[in-house]
């Protein structure tokens, strides 16, 4: 059977962590226009989120290797 290939965009963005059963992932809305963003809000969009479980299927389709 032939090698399948990984999603090169879905590599760089996401990390599948512990038995591969979550994936790790950043935050959005802190790239631009963060002035009128509050201390609060940057600082907790700063910390990492995990992807919904309803979403985990299509990960192991786009990473097949990782763990």
């Amino acid at each position: 059977m032939s090698k399948v290939k990984t999603h090169s965009a879905t590599k760089k963005r996401f990390k599948r962590v512990g038995n591969g059963s979550k994936v790790k992932r950043s935050k959005a809305y802190r790239r631009h226009l963060l002035t009128k963003k509050t201390r609060k809000r940057k600082r907790n969009l700063r910390s990492s989120a995990y992807v919904s479980k309803a979403d985990i299927s299509v990960f192991k389709v786009l990473l097949p290797y990782s763990r």
